[in-house]
């Protein structure tokens, strides 16, 4: 069944990861995809990974409010956006320091809400559309040396809840996603040791998760058979939370 039949969808953070991964099973289901993120040539990859046509990329620093501004000014109506961009670091308490505090937040914060606000502003996200952001377990926990990245989640988790009150009344809903540690390019690029990584994947009691296994969540997400649900925050987390 081709769930996403005629609907355009926006994805930020399509270039690699989850991103690309989401894009690939969204274009499956019969959407029409527009990609968005900061590195061309890996955009042409997720590109020619995909079925479908109608596709476009896009090149945009998120956390660069003009050239936000000139990509939003050239996108078409949309039926769905995922919010997948973002970027962590394992930092202790006592070596955090302003300037990551800051860029933390100015990708999976701030440059969130301000993209949310351009496309309502421009009137550009169409009735019952859905806006789906890739939160993280994280932001649900306590777990050491992840303050930095889990507050930055939590104050997203909080600013879903209130675009979708705000957005109700325009038969627009707004949800989260809040997976588990997920085996993507990202948990490369964090200074976590292998150890720790290889202790914390003992804890999920049906093993660590797939991009797949979050994408599922965001096809039923920006289905029409989530019409009923906004302001919620999926946790997808293979059971670590029973424990």
């Amino acid at each position: 069944m081709l769930q996403l039949e005629g609907k355009h969808i926006l994805v930020t953070g399509a270039s690699s990861g989850m991103g690309r991964v989401f894009c690939q099973m969204i274009a499956k289901e019969g959407a029409r995809v527009s990609l968005l993120a900061r590195n061309e040539d890996r955009l042409k990859e997720t590109l020619a990974l995909m079925g479908g046509e109608g596709h476009k990329y896009y090149i945009c620093d998120l956390t660069d409010e003009e050239q936000l501004k000139a990509t939003v000014s050239t996108l078409e109506a949309l039926d769905g956006v995922v919010f997948c961009a973002g970027i962590n670091d394992f930092v202790p308490l006592k070596f955090v320091k302003q300037e990551k505090l800051e860029r933390i937040f100015q990708t999976n914060y701030f440059s969130q809400v301000i993209l949310t606000q351009m496309l309502v502003k421009k009137k550009l996200i169409k009735r019952n559309a859905s806006l789906v952001y890739i939160s993280s377990l994280s932001s649900k926990l306590g777990v050491a040396g992840t303050l930095l990245y889990a507050s930055s989640k939590a104050a997203l988790n909080s600013a879903v809840r209130v675009i979708a009150t705000e957005m109700a009344p325009l038969g627009i809903r707004a949800n989260a996603i809040c997976p588990g540690i997920v085996q993507t390019e990202m948990l490369g690029s964090t200074n976590i040791d292998e150890e720790s990584f290889t202790k914390q994947a003992v804890d999920y009691p049906l093993g660590l998760g797939t991009p797949e296994d979050v994408g599922n969540a965001v096809l039923y997400h920006l289905s029409d058979g989530s019409r009923w649900l906004t302001g919620n925050c999926m946790v997808i987390d293979g059971g670590y939370s029973l424990k």
